[in-house]
């Protein structure tokens, strides 16, 4: 079966991998590379977040496999990273999700931050988003595969395949008038790593506070505006966001600034992956706010079953 997939960001690529893996004929088309999608300059580490759907524990276990099973390649920017997330009042009780992942465990109070109502630690993937993009691409040519950038598209209109994959993120809104998706803009400060070993992130919604470090880097973070679609860098939000990282590890404030990044989140109500009602051909995969990286393996393994159901039923018919 020749299936096409739209969109080249972590959704789309994890997607074309495990279509193309699984024998399928596969071919991204996209107007942006891997390098330029949302996706490249996400933080970006394991766990649920700005995503609202019920399929999501599934989904991010699912993802939390394969991404253990990446941290042994170097190549794949993927580590298994030790650290803690902090909570303020307004998170009335630690996920239940939380509790089933590696090392975890309820911080004693003198390990809370200032600030917050209590944390707990445990290790998770962290993700160095370029790395790990150039990885799923050579995979995905390794699986016979190709990816194609062209002009963008405004329509599933003649695309010749026996199916179609919408994993166009932010910009299935156009393409399949989804009034749903909206943006939530992110901002992220990136300086060179001056030590840190262990990630911390909160659960504060809006102005939250993450630091994951990589070996020569470090990604500090962020912002969380619903509805914004600027992606003009802002100062007075890069020296907040420092001000908030250096208030959990010191060092921070006098490390240097080696990048900057800021996209827009593809948020929905909730995640669509579903075959297109009008159109059989069409499954889409879309919606994932902030968890793009967290369910893309769960999602793209729905997908593949999705797909086999279509190839099976096509044959029948045949």
């Amino acid at each position: 079966m020749m299936v096409t997939v739209v969109g080249a960001g972590i959704s789309g690529l994890t997607t074309a991998v495990v279509l193309a893996e699984a024998g399928h004929g596969v071919e991204i088309i996209s107007d942006l590379p891997p390098s330029s999608t949302t996706s490249a300059v996400a933080g970006a580490s394991w766990g649920p977040y700005l995503a609202d759907d019920p399929r999501i524990l599934k989904w991010s276990t699912r993802s939390l496999r394969e991404f253990a099973g990446h941290a042994g390649d170097g190549r794949t920017g993927v580590r298994m990273m030790p650290g803690i997330e902090a909570y303020d009042e307004h998170l009335p009780q630690i996920p239940s999700w939380a509790r089933s992942v590696p090392g975890y465990r309820e911080c004693d109070t003198v390990d809370v931050p200032a600030g917050y109502a209590g944390a707990w630690q445990y290790t998770i993937p962290l993700i160095d988003m370029p790395r790990y993009l150039d990885h799923l691409v050579a995979r995905l040519i390794a699986a016979g595969a190709r990816l194609t950038i062209g002009p963008r598209l405004t329509s599933f209109d003649g695309l010749d395949s026996d199916l179609i994959i919408n994993c166009a993120g932010l910009r299935a809104a156009d393409l399949v008038d989804d009034p749903k998706l909206i943006p939530v803009r992110g901002q992220l400060v990136v300086i060179a790593n001056p030590g840190i070993e262990r990630f911390f992130q909160d659960n504060v919604v809006g102005a939250m506070t993450c630091i994951f470090p990589h070996r020569d880097h470090a990604v500090l973070g962020g912002s969380s505006i619903v509805g914004e679609t600027s992606l003009e860098w802002d100062d007075a939000e890069e020296a907040a966001i420092i001000d908030r990282c250096a208030a959990i590890d010191a060092r921070i404030a006098s490390a240097t600034v080696v990048g900057r990044r800021v996209g827009l989140r593809p948020s929905r109500t909730q995640v669509r992956l579903e075959r297109d009602e009008r159109d059989p051909r069409v499954i889409h995969n879309y919606g994932h706010g902030g968890s793009g990286v967290t369910l893309s393996w769960g999602c793209a393994a729905d997908v593949l079953r999705l797909a086999q159901d279509t190839a099976a039923r096509v044959a029948g018919t045949a």
